[in-house]
């Protein structure tokens, strides 16, 4: 089944978007923004520090990616997300990525294990803990950071090895998604010989990191069997994998479960933290 199932209402949910951004607060954290990782004007991130971090012994670190269908995605977007892990002690950077029709695949990876390579260095003197690094993304941003983790060839060709990546957070993510049938899927994966490179469930082995694989059952932009064969896949080699499907949730629904105002209503940001706490250390 193709990733992407329908098309979102853009103008309904940036104007959601930005109402989760600006009723989260950012009390205690140390906001920088706009810090190049690498040449291009896609390579920059924002980053998103407690302020106790530098008294404290080294705080686990998120890199998270977003999504949107490789296509569209600004990371000032996703304050909310990154905002609401480091109020509770997690050092979370969000970087920016080239997207199609600038780029095609892998280009986007490669942007991905640039920005981790940084990250590493980074964080060491804003309190964070280059070992204890995992990586997370929603929609096509958890594609992104699954198949990072899994396929090591891009975190080793910038640099860094699969060892440093703690853990993995996949949300509501596209990763068993052929045969491609949108004309823009195949234009952003190339020939269709190439596709199962581009495909996270392809590299599964139990070198795996430890996994969370969250996605609501009311999806309807990507297929939440994505999330149920990727499971499956890690659990048939010995990988450690726990995998949530929400009744009643929907695909931004799911991400917008980060934002203070609806956590208490929803469990994904707990699920993620206790995660985060488990694999990444407690902040």
């Amino acid at each position: 089944m193709s990733a992407v199932l329908a098309s979102p209402k853009p103008a309904r949910a940036e104007f959601a978007v930005d109402l989760l951004n600006r009723l989260t607060p950012v009390r205690d954290l140390e906001v920088l923004s706009d810090i190049a990782y690498g040449l291009g004007p896609r390579h920059r991130l924002d980053a998103y520090i407690p302020i106790r971090a530098a008294s404290s012994p080294a705080v686990p670190v998120v890199v998270f990616f977003y999504g949107g269908g490789w296509e569209e995605g600004e990371r000032g977007r996703y304050r909310f997300v990154a905002a609401a892990l480091a109020a509770r002690g997690i050092l979370t950077l969000v970087p920016d990525y080239r997207l199609y029709p600038e780029i095609r695949f892998p280009a986007f990876m490669e942007d991905a294990a640039a920005a981790v390579a940084w990250v590493r260095r980074f964080v060491v003197s804003h309190g964070g803990d280059p070992e204890r690094l995992l990586l997370m993304g929603h929609s096509a941003g958890a594609q992104i950071a699954t198949l990072l983790a899994l396929d090591e060839r891009y975190l080793r060709a910038a640099g860094v090895t699969r060892r440093c990546i703690a853990g993995v957070i996949g949300l509501a993510g596209p990763y068993d998604f052929l045969p491609l049938r949108s004309p823009t899927l195949k234009a952003i994966f190339g020939p269709e010989e190439a596709w199962p490179s581009s495909q996270p469930i392809t590299f599964v082995t139990s070198a795996a990191p430890p996994m969370l694989l969250l996605a609501g059952r009311a999806d309807r932009v990507v297929d939440p069997g994505n999330t149920q064969r990727l499971a499956a896949r890690l659990r048939a080699v010995g990988a450690m994998v726990e995998a949530r499907l929400y009744s009643g949730l929907g695909h931004r629904v799911l991400i917008g479960g980060f934002a203070s105002v609806l956590a208490p209503l929803l469990p994904v940001r707990r699920t993620t933290l206790r995660f985060i706490a488990r694999h990444g250390g407690a902040a």
